[in-house]
C-alpha cells in the first residue's frame, strides 16, 4: 500500500474515493500519512444476506450472521442486513419472526396420536403465521409409533382456532413436514365441521376414519371462520388420490406399508366423494390439494385458500421486495446447491426476485455439485461457491463451529472480489 505525504490542516479525517477511501492522520512534522485503503464504489448500498439453514450444521440466521461477520471483516462500514428465509418447511416461523417480530404464542393441542403437545404460532398485526408441523408434525412421533391410519391434524385446527379467538384474520400456514393422511378432516373438526358416519355418529380421528364419512355437518362451524382468508405454503402439485396422490406418494415416509397405502387411497376417494356432494364442486384434482395427507384438499375445498409456493409466501411476508430497493449484493444459500435448487427452492426463490431488479446474487452450499455448476450459473446466478476449502470429514464439515468460520470466510472472499470489479 503507497503512503503520500501531504499538509495536514485540522483534525485527521476520511475521504472516499472511487475505489479507494484515503485515511489521513497526524506526522511529527505536522503533515500527514495518506494511506489508501480499497472499498467497492457502490458500498452505500447495503448487502443482503437472504440465506435458508444450512440442515444439520446452521440455522437460517445463523448462516447471516457468519456471512455478516465475514463481509464486516473485510468492509466494516458497509451496511448488511440479515433476512433469514424458509421455503415453507423447518424453520418458517423463525425466519419470518426475524423480520416482523412478532409474538409468538404458546398453546396445548392435540397431537398427531393424540396426546397433548405444546406447540407455538406467531402473531403480526392480525395475521397468524402456523407451522403445521409444530402440532402435527412427523418429528412429533418415534418412527416405531408412525401410523398414518391414527395420525390427527387436529392439533393444527387448534393453533388456527386460538389465532381466530385473539383476532387473527390473516393466516399464512406451513404444511410441510406433516405426519398425517387424514385429508384435514382433523384440523377441519377443530374448527367446528363434524363428519358423520352412515348412522350420523362423529366418526374418530386418523387417516383410516375418514373412509367411515358419508355425511359432513358445517352447521357448528366457528363464525369467525368466514372472516379469514388462509395462503399456504405448498410446494408439490400431487392430487388428493391416484398413483400420484397423497397416500401413494408421501405415506409411505410416515409409516405405510403397502396394504395401509391401498386402504389410505381408497379412504380418501370415498371422503372426496361426500366432499363434492357437500359442497358442489371437486376439489380432488387440484394441484397441491394431496399434499400434507390431504390437508391441502381440505384449505383448499373448505377453507377458500390460496396455495403458493412455500419461498413466494415467505418473501412476501417478510416483504422481501421493498427491501431490495438499496440492495447492491444478495447472498443466498442453502446446505446443498445442486439441480433441485431451481426447482423452487429457498436461493432460487430469492434469485427469481432479484433478477427482475437486476441485482446480482451469489449461492453458497455447504456442498455445490459439480455437474450443477453450469445449470445454476444459467439459471442467473452470478457465481455459485461451495463454503468447505478443502478435503475434510462429513463430521467435521457439518459441525457448527467449523460451518459458521467457513461461511464467515467465503462472505470475505466474495465482498473482496465484489470490490476488484466494481
Amino acid at each position: 500500500m503507497e503512503n503520500i505525504r501531504i499538509r495536514r490542516v485540522g483534525r485527521p479525517v476520511e475521504f472516499a474515493f472511487y475505489r479507494y477511501s484515503i485515511t489521513i492522520g497526524p506526522h511529527e512534522n505536522k503533515s500527514a500519512i495518506c494511506r489508501f485503503h480499497p472499498t467497492p464504489k457502490t458500498m452505500r448500498q447495503k448487502i443482503i444476506i437472504a440465506s435458508d439453514s444450512f440442515k444439520g450444521s446452521l440455522t437460517a440466521l445463523e448462516v447471516g450472521q457468519a456471512a455478516a461477520a465475514g463481509i464486516k471483516s473485510v468492509f466494516p462500514d458497509i451496511p448488511v442486513e440479515i433476512l433469514p428465509i424458509a421455503d415453507g418447511g423447518e424453520g418458517t416461523l423463525e425466519a419470518i419472526d426475524h423480520s416482523l417480530h412478532g409474538q409468538k404464542i404458546s398453546v396445548n393441542v392435540t397431537g398427531p396420536l393424540g396426546d397433548p403437545v405444546k406447540a407455538e404460532y406467531l402473531v403480526s398485526d392480525d395475521t397468524a403465521i402456523i407451522e403445521m408441523a409444530a402440532a402435527s408434525g412427523l418429528t412429533l412421533i418415534p418412527p416405531d409409533k408412525r401410523d398414518p391410519l391414527l395420525t390427527t391434524s387436529r392439533g393444527t385446527g387448534e393453533l388456527i382456532r386460538d389465532a381466530l379467538s385473539r383476532g387473527c384474520r390473516k393466516f399464512l400456514i406451513a404444511i410441510g413436514g406433516s405426519a398425517t393422511n387424514d385429508a384435514g378432516t382433523g384440523m377441519l373438526s377443530a374448527l367446528g365441521f363434524r363428519f358423520l358416519d352412515k348412522d350420523g355418529i362423529p366418526v374418530g380421528p386418523g387417516g383410516g376414519e375418514t373412509a367411515r364419512i358419508r355425511r359432513i355437518d358445517s352447521s357448528e362451524v366457528i363464525p369467525q371462520l368466514s372472516l379469514a382468508s388462509f395462503t399456504v405454503a405448498c410446494d408439490v402439485s400431487n392430487p388428493l388420490t391416484g398413483p400420484e396422490g397423497a397416500s401413494c406418494i408421501f405415506a409411505p415416509q410416515k409409516g405405510a406399508d403397502r396394504e395401509t397405502v391401498e386402504k389410505l387411497d381408497k379412504a380418501l376417494s370415498s371422503f372426496a366423494s361426500v366432499a363434492r356432494q357437500h359442497i358442489g364442486r371437486d376439489f380432488s384434482d387440484c394441484p397441491g390439494a394431496g399434499a400434507a395427507g390431504g390437508l391441502g384438499f381440505a384449505f383448499l375445498a373448505f377453507l377458500g385458500a390460496t396455495l403458493q409456493p412455500g419461498i413466494d409466501m415467505v418473501l412476501d411476508a417478510i416483504d422481501f421486495n421493498r427491501r431490495l430497493n438499496d440492495a447492491t449484493l444478495v447472498i443466498t444459500g442453502e446446505g446443498r446447491l445442486d439441480m433441485q435448487t431451481c426447482m423452487g427452492k429457498a436461493p432460487y426463490g430469492v434469485l427469481h426476485r432479484c433478477r427482475q431488479r437486476g441485482i446480482p446474487v451469489v449461492g453458497i452450499g455447504g456442498a455445490v455439485l459439480p455437474e450443477s455448476v453450469e445449470t445454476l450459473m444459467n439459471a442467473g446466478f452470478t457465481a455459485v461457491l461451495s463454503i468447505v476449502s478443502g478435503p475434510m470429514s462429513l463430521h467435521k464439515a457439518m459441525s457448527r463451529d467449523e460451518a459458521f468460520s467457513n461461511v464467515k470466510r467465503t462472505a470475505a472472499q466474495i465482498i473482496r472480489l465484489v470490490s476488484i470489479h466494481k
